[in-house]
């Protein structure tokens, strides 16, 4: 009998964050002040986060030591389990191997805590002692929320109207770990106001609700700003999965093919897949795959340009594929995929055509997450649902090419805060939602007049 899980010990845990600016080749553009045009520097920044934060954003080393007390911290789920989905290549009838890494071991259900903890660690080490975040899903509040309990940190939670009422118990989740969650947008800031004062039963996005965290961390001193995706140095702490895969597939004795994960902002994607692309970018033959859904197709329908990261253009000006700041996508139950732009490294490196995007149906998406589910036993998360799509089309397509190929993907988290949707798609109820073509033109149109990428 073969394998089906891959297992490193404690010690194994990687002990420096790989930084893939310093193997790409073409660095990304620079972050712009929305006032003066010009690239924004430390001090720009430094009213949101702490300056260690900072200087991993700009960084260019290969490499970031990780403290010894975060490395503490991840021993309570890291090394996370690779999978061999045999029975899955069972069912689907390919004769493919599938493998996935599976981040829904962590106690927040999900990849984000290898984040959240770094975020909570440097901005406590800084003297704050408070922290504001957005949220779609409830995955990045949660492990946040997870995060400042373990450090002794108050949080405080803008969390997307419509999932804030999908998934009451992820609310619950954050509420456990001390956390005040409120829905977004909210009448407790300026940019909520302005928001429910012109679309008063506004689904909410992450756009407008990081517009409300940034403004509530520049209100006050004792707040700094927390982002659990598109940063560069959010990117950089999620590479633990990869560095942590590569051991895991020699341990298999295997190499893959296809590398491929979901994609909203990009960081679970980007945390499995950048220490592949180290590889890719030094000759290594590999298909990497981004996966989207296809009411919020950032990747295969958004332009490159620069945009703010918010709705109502609070931050700085950033150098992304992007629907347009103020696209609101579709309520579709994959709450984490509804962003309207995606992390400036992942833009920079599809434009090399070092990634490729395909974008997906909702109903197709839980087709393929029941069938995972029905023989791997893991009940996915909505977001971590397309990536498992992406590789039951590549074992498919490997066949149909009469091909054997190795695939690995990000099961990024769970689907236990998720069943409601699972109900819905079960009774027939789940609809896919057409892409409003006039909501995509008329969002980009209102970026016509920001600064154009070199």
């Amino acid at each position: 009998m073969s394998e089906t899980k891959f297992v490193l010990p404690e010690s194994e845990i990687p002990t420096g964050w790989y930084n893939i600016a310093s193997d790409m080749p073409n660095p990304p553009q620079p972050v712009l002040h929305p006032g003066t045009g010009e690239p924004v520097g430390p001090d720009d920044l430094a009213p949101l986060f702490p300056m260690e934060l900072i200087l991993q954003e700009v960084s260019t080393d290969s490499e970031v030591a990780i403290p010894d007390e975060v490395r503490d911290i991840y021993k309570l789920w890291r090394p996370t389990p690779l999978y061999r989905a045999e029975r899955l290549e069972r069912s689907i009838g390919t004769r493919s191997r599938i493998f996935y890494k599976y981040e829904g071991v962590s106690p927040a259900g999900s990849h984000k805590p290898n984040t959240a903890v770094a975020q909570a660690y440097y901005n406590k080490a800084a003297g704050r002692t408070r922290l504001s975040t957005e949220t779609g899903a409830g995955q990045w509040g949660s492990a946040l929320a997870f995060a400042c309990k373990l450090v002794g940190l108050e949080c405080k939670v803008y969390m997307v109207k419509v999932s804030y009422e999908q998934k009451p118990f992820r609310r619950s989740l954050m509420h456990v770990w001390g956390s005040e969650v409120v829905a977004s947008p909210s009448d407790e800031t300026e940019a909520g106001r302005k928001v429910l004062a012109e679309h008063p039963d506004s689904p909410g996005s992450l756009g407008i609700a990081i517009s409300e965290a940034v403004e509530d961390a520049a209100g006050r001193d004792d707040t700094a700003y927390s982002l659990g995706s598109v940063l560069n140095h959010v990117l950089l702490h999620q590479t633990v999965i990869g560095q942590e895969a590569l051991k895991q597939m020699e341990l298999a004795g295997a190499f893959p093919d296809v590398v491929i994960g979901c994609v909203g902002g990009g960081s679970n994607f980007a945390g499995l897949a950048f220490p592949f692309l180290r590889e890719k970018i030094a000759g290594k033959e590999i298909d990497v795959l981004a996966c989207e859904p296809a009411a919020c197709p950032t990747l295969t329908r958004g332009p490159f340009a620069y945009d703010f990261g918010d709705t109502v253009g609070l931050t700085p000006l950033v150098p992304m594929h992007t629907l347009g700041h103020d696209f609101v996508p579709a309520p579709i139950h994959a709450g984490g995929l509804r962003y309207h732009g995606v992390a400036p490294l992942i833009s920079q490196l599809v434009l090399d055509g070092l990634i490729r995007a395909e974008a997906y149906l909702q109903k197709d998406v839980f087709t393929s997450a029941v069938e995972f589910a029905g023989v791997e036993g893991i009940v996915p998360a909505p977001e971590s649902a397309h990536a498992i799509h992406g590789a039951i089309g590549e074992a498919r397509r490997a066949d149909e090419a009469g091909e054997e190929r190795t695939i690995l993907f990000n099961l990024s988290g769970h689907g236990h805060f998720d069943m409601a949707a699972y109900d819905n798609f079960l009774a027939g109820k789940l609809e896919d939602v057409a892409l409003d073509e006039g909501e995509i033109e008329r969002a980009l149109k209102a970026i016509e007049g920001l600064p154009q990428p070199a």
